[in-house]
């Protein structure tokens, strides 16, 4: 069994269009963040990750850092299971909207600067790409590989909670769902 954990990064310190293009960990954030290297630490030790892979997002390296730090490795650091890009012509203000749109529709039908059903089999490919690890990522790149592995087009079809943890078996047959992560109880990401 080569398990890969996908785990939403915790409760940054502003929301998405907020003055903070980057934001960190809030205090929140933070304790979540030692909470999931405790889970994950507490598993047995064949099935707890040997590498930890990052969005280059500071909530997510953040967020990585306490469970990095408790296995000994360096945060790998990896664009490819980072933020959904924004179209280039958006200003960071109309990106809530953008994201909102986008939430409601499919895969295919995201309007931007690139083809979004090839950017979200591109991360899931990215995550397949690492077993026995550890990835920290986002609410739209966590429902892109799902909605791979679901043959499904529809943008959101899971809200993961900040910290929630998905777990993945790289079999011979490629990437499965073992478990999905908790879901968060309200609508605000």
């Amino acid at each position: 069994m080569a398990l890969i954990y996908l785990i939403r990064h915790g409760k940054p310190s502003s929301n998405w269009g907020g003055d903070d293009a980057d934001p960190g960990l809030d205090a929140t954030g933070e304790a979540q963040a030692v909470e999931v290297a405790r889970a994950l630490m507490s598993r047995p030790a064949s099935e707890r990750p040997k590498r930890v892979v990052s969005s280059p997002l500071r909530r997510c390296i953040e967020t990585a850092k306490p469970l990095a730090e408790a296995l000994g490795v360096d945060i790998e650091i990896d664009p490819a299971v980072g933020e959904i890009p924004t179209p280039k012509a958006l200003s960071a203000a109309e990106r809530p909207a953008w994201l909102r749109a986008a939430f409601t529709g499919r895969w295919r039908d995201i309007q931007g600067d690139l083809d979004y059903d090839v950017w979200r089999k591109a991360v899931c490919a990215a995550v397949a790409a690492r077993p026995a690890t550890a990835v920290f990522s986002h609410f739209v790149a966590i429902n892109a590989v799902l909605s791979v592995l679901a043959g499904e087009d529809q943008v959101i079809g899971f809200r993961p909670d900040h910290t929630s943890i998905s777990t993945f078996d790289l079999g011979d047959d490629g990437l499965t769902l073992v478990e999905r992560g908790r879901e968060a109880s309200t609508a605000v990401l």
